[in-house]
């Protein structure tokens, strides 16, 4: 019988998806129960199929739909197929002979605009992944599927949950000799706020300044911090922020200023730093603090579904830093997604000693600055490779 089954010699099995509605048709339904700790996953995902699909079609896929996908799923599914563009591996396994096909892992290798993101990571299994029993034949098999999908050097980093990171990047550097950055890209807590934690001010904005989505107009601002934010993406001491590109961000935090001497991880140009802007702008994801015609700060919200939003970039420029401006628009934008936009939670990673954290804090952002973290609340973490092609986001 085709697909996977119980009969099988194999327990764990690998399946390679090179669409986003091939991908929603097996997990849309795990994905929505899980949908703010596989934001990054689902997001990408979402932006690659039709609206009425995302809105429609893959809403209303079952569990009885997938576990019936996947008996009759044709053989191929299961080998290794080299391919350029974006593709998703989702790792399944059988806990007895009489179970179903569980998900245990999902695997992201996808591109954007200005190049190819990081690998991405996701399990609906987070407290399973903290064993190495049970992680370790996942990884394996996973890792060797995507060695004979890619070249190596498209391998630039890895970037989830921090116990699958290290575990996959054990076994890539075992599987292709290609060593892991001696420090980390990235080290971060991925946090959520909600109507529940939400936190309003009452302290008002300085006369003249406004809180707006960005416009067309503000493409030349906007692109001036966008590569700001860039340049301040440093390989520097754990206070200061590592960046990422608006379209996917990695922080949503506002950086102190980089360390002159400290190499830019994601260097972006100027006219690059247009395209993202433009394109941020014209989907109207991006949104600006503007004092009295000057544009301090951007926010950005690039990855969302149905109930959940990413803030995926905050970034102040220095002559404004220190005056509240990121607290401003960043509980201005909670707000909206929150209460005008009908979302049940905002999510973002912040690093671990970022400053940025009181900010996020003071808005409603749960298990930050010490505080006790909410078991959704988790540690993540990108680590770097050496002798790759480096993408961007």
């Amino acid at each position: 019988m085709p697909g996977i089954n119980a009969s099988s010699s194999r327990s764990i099995f690998v399946m390679q998806h090179n669409s986003a509605s091939c991908l929603l048709s097996y997990i849309a339904p795990i994905l929505r129960r899980h949908e703010a700790s596989s934001n990054i996953i689902l997001a990408h995902a979402l932006k690659r199929v039709d609206a009425q699909s995302a809105l429609s079609g893959f809403e209303f896929t079952s569990d009885l739909d997938i576990q019936e996908r996947l008996s009759s799923t044709d053989l191929d599914s299961f080998v290794p197929r080299p391919t350029k563009g974006a593709f998703w591996l989702t790792v399944w396994s059988y806990s007895s002979p009489s179970a179903s096909p569980a998900l245990d892992l999902v695997l992201a290798c996808v591109d954007w605009t200005l190049g190819d993101y990081p690998i991405f990571l996701w399990t609906p299994n987070r407290v399973s992944a903290s064993s190495s029993a049970w992680l370790a034949p996942r990884i394996s098999e996973l890792a060797a599927h995507l060695n004979n999908c890619v070249p190596p050097e498209r391998v630039f980093s890895v970037f989830g949950l921090t116990s699958l990171v290290k575990a996959f990047t054990r076994a890539w550097t075992q599987m292709t000799g290609f060593a892991v950055e001696p420090e980390p890209f990235y080290a971060a807590l991925f946090s959520y706020c909600n109507a529940r934690t939400f936190r309003q001010s009452d302290t008002p904005l300085p006369e003249g300044h406004l809180l707006r989505k960005a416009t067309p107009q503000d493409l030349e601002p906007v692109a001036r911090l966008c590569k700001e934010f860039a340049d301040d993406s440093v390989r520097a001491t754990s206070s200061v922020a590592v960046g990422g590109s608006l379209a996917a961000g990695r922080d949503a935090a506002a950086p102190a200023p980089a360390l002159a001497s400290a190499p830019i991880f994601f260097p972006l140009t100027i006219d690059r730093a247009r395209v993202e802007a433009h394109e941020l702008i014209a989907k109207g994801l991006v949104w600006v603090y503007d004092a009295a015609g000057d544009i301090t700060t951007i926010c950005a919200v690039t990855r969302n579904s149905h109930r959940v939003s990413a803030i995926t970039k905050v970034y102040t420029t220095p002559r404004w830093r220190r005056r509240g401006c990121a607290e401003y628009l960043v509980r201005e934008v909670t707000a909206q997604l929150l209460f005008h936009a009908g979302k049940d939670s905002v999510v973002l990673y912040v690093g671990h000693e970022n400053s940025a954290q009181r900010v996020y804090d003071r808005v409603g952002f749960a298990g930050l600055c010490g505080k006790d973290k909410p078991d959704t609340v988790e540690d993540s973490l990108e680590l770097g490779i050496v002798g790759t092609d480096r993408g961007h986001w």
